[in-house]
């Protein structure tokens, strides 16, 4: 197997360790936009676009707000492309995403959290509920998030760059939407006044009205005590995932699901069902670009 990678920062690491536990013969090339980046042991650096080689598909995880000239770049490779969350930094792609689809490249946009065995248990067992309401909720510290760097100067930090808790965590629409379905409409209010003092958002609340029900997503970059929870209110019962350690329960405590998952596994299990739609040779999968792009309306719209 052969894998063109542009950008190599922490995600893409995780994604490179999992594609080295598929196949421990795996090429990765790097296509470098600066010669000054610090190069992975085993990765090969390139500076243009390689485009006499042939690879079995790319990896985007460079900057969010980098992704669209990089996509567009890419399709001249005629590969399948694996796209880092969120799909891109801003909406008005549509003439990008009608020539993916005319040129039929096979696309992913990588939610990882949707393979966490966790949230598979929610989406195959919430249809045994009469929902009432949902509230979802994830605060996190970013001074934490990357230790021993400038997390002021980081991409997170940096509206221009396409940082934002709202594309940073678009796990959580991501989730709602694939468990529930597109919702009805959505409201939100997205804010930068914390004690953070950055100018990218720093707290986002979303309402998605369903018929029935509705969902609240809560998130922030500010709250030491990381949390993240869905908490699931139906007829009778409350069922609540902490995504921290994997546990279902309901409102008596009992535990419904305990996750035997192990820290980045939903990365190992994510790619190997990229690389079997790939070996498929498969024209379409789930949470291409243009299911990705109805998401990232939501959170932007």
């Amino acid at each position: 197997m052969k894998v063109l990678m542009v950008g190599l920062g922490s995600i893409a690491r995780k994604h490179i360790a999992a594609l080295r536990q598929i196949d421990p013969a795996v090429q990765l090339v790097a296509w470098r936009s600066s010669r000054s980046g610090a190069s992975v042991e085993g990765v090969a650096d390139v500076y243009s676009l390689p485009v006499g080689e042939t690879f079995d598909f790319a990896i985007v995880s460079n900057p969010t707000s980098c992704h669209a000239n990089t996509v567009r770049e890419l399709l001249a490779l005629n590969i399948p492309l694996f796209i880092e969350k969120p799909l891109f930094s801003s909406l008005g792609q549509e003439k990008l995403l009608e020539e993916i689809r005319r040129r039929g490249v096979l696309t992913y946009v990588a939610c990882n959290m949707r393979f966490m065995d966790t949230l598979q248990y929610l989406h195959a067992h919430v249809g045994e509920l009469k929902v009432n309401e949902v509230n979802v909720y994830c605060g996190s510290y970013l001074p934490d998030w990357r230790p021993g760097t400038d997390w002021r100067g980081s991409y997170s930090a940096r509206p221009e760059l396409g940082g934002g808790v709202h594309l940073d965590l678009i796990h959580e629409l991501d989730y709602v939407c694939w468990i529930f379905g597109r919702p009805d409409s959505c409201h939100k209010r997205l804010r930068s006044r914390s004690t953070l003092g950055i100018p990218a958002v720093d707290y986002a609340n979303y309402c998605l009205e369903y018929p029935h029900f509705a969902v609240s997503v809560v998130l922030n970059y500010y709250r030491k005590d990381y949390k993240r929870t869905m908490e699931i209110v139906a007829d009778g019962t409350t069922w609540t995932a902490n995504l921290e350690n994997g546990d279902i329960t309901d409102e008596t405590g009992r535990v419904l699901f305990r996750t035997a998952q192990k820290p980045n596994e939903d990365y190992l299990a994510q790619m190997r069902w990229f690389v079997s739609m790939v070996e498929a040779r498969s024209t379409h999968c789930d949470n291409d670009v243009f299911e990705a792009y109805e998401v990232l309306k939501l959170c932007l719209e």
